[in-house]
């Protein structure tokens, strides 16, 4: 199974520990891509006082349309089911630990500088990898001079859906001699360490997505579950002779996660 990216492979942060944004925290929101690619590696952060690093050329946004594809966000993940809102990184760790490889979800970050993160159970257990919010899009978090060449999505389910997708991909290939899959460091542990002592070096681990990671307060309707099948079984729901309503409905989540 491979995540790709366009071009050499970058190098992708994890989740820090920190506090979640205090806009983000007050933001009330209203309810309610894909291409192949060569293989990529995520890498972990291993010192929690490093700064996130800044974009070095953005082009400026609209405050209003910024919002809007933020709120577009929220309402999608909203829907998913497997969005756990504003868990911890431990809390993550602790529901994750004895699923299955390849089962995440999606939280808020407690890094001060993005939105959400992904936490995915890897071979070597749960990490966390910051999802990165710029210029109305969402992408892995990675170093500046790797960002370029990560695909970038309008949101959060998107994304997630592309890597799912891609996996899954991988999985069928009748390939003899596969591409090596993408790579996690071992996650950090929760606990203090002595700043006097040098920084682990982290060792890579297999990355894929698999199969989300439902929570049970947000257990998914019949209704979202058959929307499901059709998203997944049709391109266009236009093309379907649907009542206005059930149209709507339908594209109030074009997903099949």
């Amino acid at each position: 199974m491979v995540l790709c990216v366009e071009g050499p492979c970058p190098l992708l942060a994890v989740e820090q520990i920190g506090q979640r944004p205090l806009w983000a925290r007050s933001l009330e929101l209203p309810g309610p891509a894909m291409q192949p690619l060569p293989a990529v590696a995520f890498l972990e952060e291993v010192a929690e006082e490093t700064p996130a690093q800044p974009e070095s050329e953005s082009k400026v946004l609209d405050p209003e349309e910024d919002l809007m594809c933020i709120a577009k966000t929220f309402s999608y993940l909203r829907e998913s089911g497997w969005y756990w809102g504003s868990i911890t990184a431990s809390e993550a760790r602790q529901h994750l630990q004895k699923m299955p490889e390849g089962t995440f979800l999606v939280r808020d970050s407690t890094h001060p500088s993005y939105l959400f993160t992904l936490s995915v159970k890897t071979t070597r257990g749960p990490t966390n990898v910051r999802i990165e919010y710029a210029d109305s899009s969402f992408r892995l978090d990675s170093n500046c001079l790797s960002r370029p060449r990560i695909l970038a999505f309008p949101d959060v389910v998107s994304l997630v859906q592309h890597y799912v997708a891609s996996c899954a991909a991988d999985t069928r290939s009748d390939s003899p001699d596969p591409a090596p899959g993408p790579a996690l460091p071992v996650p950090k542990e929760d606990t203090p360490g002595d700043p006097a002592l040098p920084a682990p070096v982290a060792t890579a681990v297999h990355l894929k997505l698999v199969q989300p990671f439902v929570r049970r307060s947000s257990a998914r309707s019949l209704q979202h579950l058959c929307r499901l099948v059709i998203n997944r079984l049709v391109t266009d729901v236009d093309c379907l002779p649907l009542p206005q309503r059930m149209a709507d409905y339908l594209r109030q989540y074009p997903f099949r996660l």
